[in-house]
């Protein structure tokens, strides 16, 4: 009766998770979360004694393998591509995801002009980013926008950006980079991408300096 009851325990666990995944807009999360559900509802038809439930389940748990594996070992494309504030695309961008956007920035403190520093972030020629800075002090950007759409958050981007970008920042004469987190998902993301908390005039900001890999 244990045995049987614990079995069905991981079918539980197992149908919860499946559903989970499709509740994923991120493929890569959907895959993971899959992979796991797949291997616990084919454990749990190999103790019910349900064979072709186990190895049903069993081939979905290699096919997401496959895809994971397919994932992060293919070679992908990431560009910048400079923002005109007065494109109409921008508009219809920020329209679109403007209920997402106002999870993690505050519309008040957006201000989009000739003199920020703003550019979308081409993965594979897709628009999957955006990144907004206004000049703050002499060589740092208050970050107003780091977006990214998502299909795309694996991290992949923000470390495009704040990485693999590090010159484009540097030729513009910024090394530094601040940010007002809103929620503890941000905040989480800040910390991966290398920002520390610091207190600066009696407020509480996340920063980041950064350094040229030929020094």
């Amino acid at each position: 009766m244990l045995n049987s009851n614990w079995a069905e325990w991981v079918g539980y666990l197992a149908s919860i998770l499946i559903l989970i995944s499709l509740l994923m807009s991120s493929i890569a999360k959907l895959r993971w979360i899959n992979l796991v559900g797949s291997i616990l509802f084919s454990l749990y038809g190999f103790l019910i004694g349900a064979l072709p439930v186990g190895f049903v389940n069993l081939c979905i748990a290699i096919i997401n393998v496959y895809h994971l594996a397919k994932i992060y070992k293919t070679k992908e494309y990431f560009r910048i591509l400079s923002i005109n504030p007065d494109s109409e695309y921008l508009q219809y961008f920020l329209c679109f995801y403007q209920e997402d956007i106002e999870k993690y920035f505050s519309p008040s403190t957006l201000k989009i002009d000739k003199n920020s520093v703003g550019f979308y972030v081409l993965r594979n020629l897709v628009p999957a980013g955006i990144f907004f800075g206004e000049k703050y002090g002499e060589d740092a950007l208050m970050v107003q926008l780091d977006f990214v759409i998502p299909e795309y958050r694996d991290f992949k981007i923000g470390k495009y950006i704040y990485e693999d970008q590090k010159d484009y920042f540097l030729n513009l004469g910024y090394r530094r980079f601040y940010s007002h987190p809103l929620n503890e998902k941000h905040k989480n993301y800040l910390l991966k991408m290398g920002f520390k908390e610091i207190i600066e005039n009696n407020h509480k900001l996340f920063a980041k300096t950064i350094s040229s890999d030929k020094n």
